[in-house]
């Protein structure tokens, strides 16, 4: 049995999707701060297997010994952080706090409980500036704000485990850009507020719920002026975990792996791409970029590849027209119908 934490959560459910399907049981933690019950419900709907679901943070060490004392927890995919850069900058106290604080709580549960293997969602930010690109994994890590920085803390101590222990075998997978969702429309990504991430503010344009997207910096040396990045499905990032627990169960030490595609895309592309697919123009704005916003930004996945016998499939076209069927059958996002104790929710 797996213990998903953050499973609520736009990359955790459709990691459960994929578990789920591949034979997997599994237990989820989240306290439900930035996601919602009913992300859940659907994904037991989509795969019709039920699991049992805690709702709580991992800073409650009184629920993560209830946790492993009540399932029999072999392996963890910790997926639960606050996760927004610019929230980061202006509350870094509760960024450290939360996703440090709460990893070395759900560690030493972990080790208290034998169990020793463990899939860390960290992120492509722990590069900060490359000096060059496609990005390798031994590239230097020096990340440029605060939600970088936790999360190349967290790597840093989860090695330092690993080289104290060698029974513990910790896989960390630095995401590039995740967006797209599930093919039958029923989950998505459904942030709070005026979304931090390109294809959710593009889809709420196309839907009505926001006048116009906002380009963050139009004089970048690429080919349209704005920041290319790698794009990668949801789906095929969540089969990359799939790949990396079997990997964890069948090895010892510390790896990090790039889930990426190895292929950059311009805003403007991305814009363009949307617009062909769904026959809606986007009104956009061009203004200032952000502070310690890089220009061009593109994973070398080669070592995934290798290592995890696991390559991304699907392309920019499928990644937005997936995007938009979950906006157009969701034109609100998750419209909260599920009672916590149909979930069997422990609190």
């Amino acid at each position: 049995m797996l213990l998903i934490t953050g499973g609520a959560g736009y990359i955790g459910n459709h990691a459960c999707i994929e578990l789920l399907n591949t034979g997997y049981e599994l237990v989820v933690i989240d306290n439900f701060s930035n996601s919602k019950v009913e992300a859940l419900t659907r994904v037991q709907e989509i795969t019709g297997k039920k699991f049992k679901v805690y709702n709580a943070s991992l800073l409650n060490s009184d629920i993560l010994e209830k946790v492993f004392s009540e399932n029999h927890i072999d392996g963890v995919m910790h997926f639960a952080g606050l996760k927004s850069v610019g929230e980061s900058v202006k509350l870094p106290l509760d960024y450290y706090h939360n996703n440090i604080t709460g990893t070395i709580s759900l560690c030493m549960t972990m080790q208290k409980y034998g169990v020793k293997k463990l899939v860390f969602s960290s992120s492509a930010t722990v590069y900060g500036v490359p000096e060059w690109v496609p990005i390798q994994e031994d590239f230097p890590l020096r990340a440029t704000n605060p939600y970088g920085r936790t999360k190349q803390m967290t790597e840093e101590i989860l090695a330092d485990l690993c080289q104290s222990d060698e029974d513990w075998s910790i896989a960390a997978l630095r995401y590039f850009n995740p967006i797209g969702s599930h093919p039958s429309g029923r989950i998505g990504e459904d942030p709070n507020g005026i979304p931090n991430n390109l294809i959710p503010y593009i889809t709420q344009v196309a839907i009505g719920r926001i006048d116009e997207l906002k380009v963050l910096g139009h004089d970048y040396p690429t080919q349209d002026g704005t920041g290319v990045r790698d794009y990668i499905h949801i789906e095929d990032l969540a089969k990359g975990h799939v790949k990396a627990i079997e990997k964890v169960i069948s090895t010892n030490g510390f790896h990090t792996y790039n889930l990426g595609t190895g292929r950059g895309y311009s805003v403007l592309e991305i814009v363009n791409v949307f617009e062909k697919i769904s026959g809606k123009k986007i009104k956009y704005s061009l203004i200032d970029r952000r502070p310690g916003d890089i220009a061009v930004c593109y994973a070398d996945p080669s070592k995934a590849n290798r290592e995890l016998n696991w390559v991304a499939e699907k392309g920019i076209e499928e990644m937005c027209s997936d995007a938009w069927r979950w906006q157009l059958n969701n034109p609100n996002g998750y419209e909260e119908v599920s009672e916590p104790m149909a979930m069997g929710i422990n609190s």
